[in-house]
């Protein structure tokens, strides 16, 4: 099937600090990205992305408010805007939601995290790759996991399998935080994703099957001291992360894949504490007559990840050490990037969390607009060529560096 010629028009769902990163980063290029679209429930956080854009690059964009939960309503507006590409950078419940309309109406798809429902703290792929046929026969793309962890780090993996290795054994992706915004507590993004996400059983690739150990909240959670650049020596906590479950299919050669976050002591019991009184509940709740989600709750309560930026300093280090063999050899890389709170909050009016992922997925949809990835299907970012990513990292503010590592333990 041919696939008909981008017209340069990008919808971009959500206006959280990511989607302001994103849209800024569109807004760059007008080359490649000559009509934007930002659109979500809140039309006035759409409005306030659409002014800065305006006064920092004299570009005017469009707005438009939509209810990602509702095909219909997608659907309509997508044929009203007639987008080459909808960017999905919205709340995972909303993946598929936002991928039907894609399907309804011909257009590319991509986002940044993969698919969880609303009432379960689970999320795997499963349910994305299941549109791959659809998608196929539709004739559109659908990129999966371009961000940051996924997406940036899915890319340095198939970036060493292309170029440093014959093929990758040990993968350890690890991802640290530096900054400090000023706040008792906070989440760098959607608190409710955030706290699902890092409050889950443990696990990690090793042999052939995925290996579960205790949450990082608990005793028994595996963790170590991990000496970054720029930063120095960090605690480092083993999590599951969504990258693990594609790459260990993608990847060559892979007998352990592991994820590691940095947390502060200050976060880690302030969660523990919350866990214990049942604010990280994501089940209803009875109180004074109203049913009430905990969490949501908690939602309401935390600083807006967005706001953060303004009182954000320090730096995040996320990258990969990969070992491997090389003609024969074993070897061992590490290819990482530094990115400066500071810095992403002059350029985007947020942080460094929001920025290293809002980055990513611009240059994922410039890179479905100008037809370096075209194919038909639903594809994790690693499956991808990542050459001119990996270009465009450096040249859109995320640069990145190779440098020779010592294999890390195999044990803790």
């Amino acid at each position: 099937m041919t696939r008909q010629k981008k017209q340069g028009r990008i919808m971009i769902i959500g206006a959280g600090g990511v989607a302001r990163v994103a849209a800024h980063k569109c807004a760059q290029v007008p080359d490649v990205f000559q009509h934007i679209m930002v659109a979500s429930r809140t039309i006035s956080k759409c409005e306030s992305i659409k002014d800065d854009i305006e006064k920092r690059y004299g570009r005017k964009i469009e707005v438009a408010q939509v209810d990602a939960d509702c095909v219909p309503e997608l659907v309509s507006l997508i044929e009203k805007f007639r987008p080459d590409i909808v960017l999905n950078l919205a709340l995972p419940y909303q993946d598929l939601h936002i991928m039907d309309a894609c399907l309804a109406t011909g257009v590319d798809y991509i986002d940044t995290a993969n698919y969880e429902p609303p009432d379960e703290a689970h999320f795997e792929y499963s349910w994305q790759w299941a549109y791959n046929e659809r998608f196929k026969e539709k004739g559109i793309m659908a990129v999966l996991g371009s961000g940051f962890d996924p997406g940036v780090t899915n890319v340095f993996t198939a970036y060493g399998q292309k170029h440093i290795f014959d093929e990758i054994n040990y993968l350890d992706i690890l991802d640290c935080n530096a900054g400090a915004h000023g706040h008792p507590f906070a989440t760098n993004f959607n608190p409710e994703i955030n706290i699902r996400e890092v409050t889950q059983v443990v696990r990690h690739w090793r042999e052939g099957v995925w290996v579960e150990t205790p949450p990082i909240i608990e005793e028994g959670c595996v963790h170590f001291t991990f000496d970054y650049p720029v930063v120095g020596p960090k605690e480092s906590y083993l999590l599951y992360h969504e990258e693990l479950e594609s790459l260990v299919l993608n990847i060559k050669g892979i007998k352990r894949a592991r994820f590691w976050m940095t947390f502060s002591d200050n976060y880690l019991n302030h969660l523990r504490v919350l866990k214990n009184v049942g604010m990280t509940r994501i089940d209803e709740v009875e109180y004074e007559g109203h049913k009430i989600v905990p969490i949501k709750f908690l939602k309401a309560l935390l600083p807006e990840p967005s706001s953060l930026g303004v009182r954000y300093k320090g730096k995040t280090v996320i990258g990969n050490v990969m070992t491997g063999k090389k003609d024969g050899k074993i070897i061992t890389k590490y290819i990482y990037n530094v990115c400066d709170h500071e810095e992403a909050y002059k350029e985007t009016g947020t942080q460094a969390i929001a920025y290293t992922t809002g980055v990513p997925a611009m240059i994922g949809a410039m890179l479905v607009m100008t037809g370096v990835w075209d194919e038909p299907g639903v594809y994790n970012i690693e499956q991808l060529d990542p050459d001119q990513f990996m270009d465009a990292l450096n040249t859109y503010g995320l640069p990145w560096q190779v440098v020779e590592h010592k294999p890390l333990p195999d044990h803790f």
